[in-house]
């Protein structure tokens, strides 16, 4: 029976929705650390500035372990690699929870625990999804974008409640378990790679593929090979943007919007503002990328983006802040999910994790430099226009190299090859 037909359940859209449940737990715990950062450092007898380290390193660590996971998931298979990362994530709780000094600390909490959480995260994800997805690619793969926003609007008050309820101890070992009842079924009954020979094509897909097979260019076979072009190096250099502007305004939004006036109730609710507003647009934004060019649709988030930070730092009045948040919002999320979306449209299913993986490197190298920038510009200047404005200006630059992205119709070709 034809899964295009509108009388059969397309299998595809399960695994999107176990994806989005496993980017949420895994994206909800990496980017929800906030509340478990003054209980740690007061249980633990910990300086500030050496659980930051810690935090910074294990940053670096989950975006080390990106191209790690992306390369096992093109050898293993999915499977294997959430299996994988899901046995780390609870080794690694139970390990963080029993250690008292710096050193045990930082390789539980700080190296293992990143490594699972990066083996269980949208780079495992995003290959199963493009080999079940052509048509309706882009739709599919932001479902991951609204995973991520949830899980930090959900999970971090979740963490401050239970935290306060039940300790971080607890806590900790109370989201492995839950990670692990969710994921282990969904691994096993949901995630397949099996996908429909043509995936959700339909057949007039699948003429037009076949029309421009004889002048499009051939797909990538291998990753050498894809790293010597530019298109990988202009979306690493926007994901790269992407971390340095995210990770700025989560780590240094709150402080930013205190000092020049907002009491911290107003600064939470403005950048949570941010978020809620993201989990809906990237529902938007998913279908919009299946029908526009997505260089064009990437390089409006990057620009918007940019021009947020400028606008967020200079907000003095409260419906000033609540605004600008809302429409930093509309363009808050995307940026990775379209990003992997042209991955595979310029080098085929078969290497989009591994390339996905080598560029959300780039993501958590901006992240790591804009967590330690921040503090330090505003130390060293008194101003946090500084670290915001070269958020906005490499936001801005991202935005100008989008445009020179190949157009989706150039991969053609390779869609066809994926179906065959």
């Amino acid at each position: 029976m034809n899964p295009q037909s509108g009388k059969v359940w397309y299998f595809g859209w399960n695994i999107v929705a176990a994806a989005t449940v496993l980017t949420m737990l895994t994206v909800g715990m990496r980017m929800g650390i906030g509340p478990f950062f003054l209980p740690m450092a007061e249980d633990l007898g910990f300086s500030r500035s050496l659980l930051s380290g810690i935090i910074a390193a294990g940053m670096l660590c989950y975006g080390i372990g990106m191209p790690l996971a992306g390369y096992l998931v093109a050898i293993r298979g999915t499977r294997f690699v959430l299996l994988t990362g899901t046995a780390i994530i609870v080794a690694s709780t139970i390990w963080t929870v029993l250690a008292r000094d710096p050193v045990s600390f930082f390789l539980a909490f700080g190296v293992c625990s990143s490594i699972g959480l990066a083996f269980t995260s949208p780079v495992a994800l995003t290959p199963v999804l493009s080999h079940w997805f052509v048509r309706r690619r882009g739709t599919a793969l932001f479902f991951l974008s609204t995973g991520s926003m949830a899980g930090i609007a959900i999970l971090t008050p979740v963490f401050s409640w239970a935290i306060a309820a039940f300790g971080w101890q607890n806590t900790l070992l109370g989201f492995a378990a839950v990670f692990a009842l969710l994921a282990l079924p969904t691994v096993w009954l949901v995630m397949r790679e099996d996908a429909p020979i043509h995936a959700d094509q339909r057949p007039q897909d699948l003429a037009t593929a076949s029309a421009n097979a004889g002048t499009a260019p051939m797909p990538f076979t291998r990753v050498r090979d894809a790293l010597r072009t530019s298109t990988f190096w202009q979306i690493g250099f926007g994901l790269f943007a992407c971390g340095f502007s995210m990770n700025l305004m989560g780590t240094h939004g709150m402080p930013m919007l205190m000092d020049h006036g907002f009491n911290a109730a107003t600064s939470s609710l403005g950048i949570g503002t941010i978020g809620l507003v993201a989990i809906f647009s990237t529902l938007v934004l998913g279908r919009l990328s299946d029908v526009m060019p997505r260089r064009t649709l990437l390089a409006v988030i990057y620009l918007v983006r940019g021009l947020g930070f400028v606008a967020m730092t200079a907000v003095t009045l409260h419906w000033e802040l609540y605004t600008t948040a809302a429409i930093g919002g509309l363009a808050w999320a995307g940026s990775i999910a379209l990003s992997s979306a042209i991955l595979a449209d310029a080098y085929g299913v078969r290497l989009v994790g591994v390339l996905y993986g080598w560029t959300y490197l780039g993501h958590q190298v901006g992240a790591t430099i804009s967590s330690l920038m921040g503090g330090w510009a505003f130390d060293t200047f008194g101003t946090h226009w500084v670290s915001f404005g070269s958020a906005s200006a490499l936001l801005v630059a991202a935005a100008v190299v989008s445009m020179s992205l190949p157009v989706r119709h150039t991969s053609r070709v390779a869609q066809a090859s994926e179906s065959a």
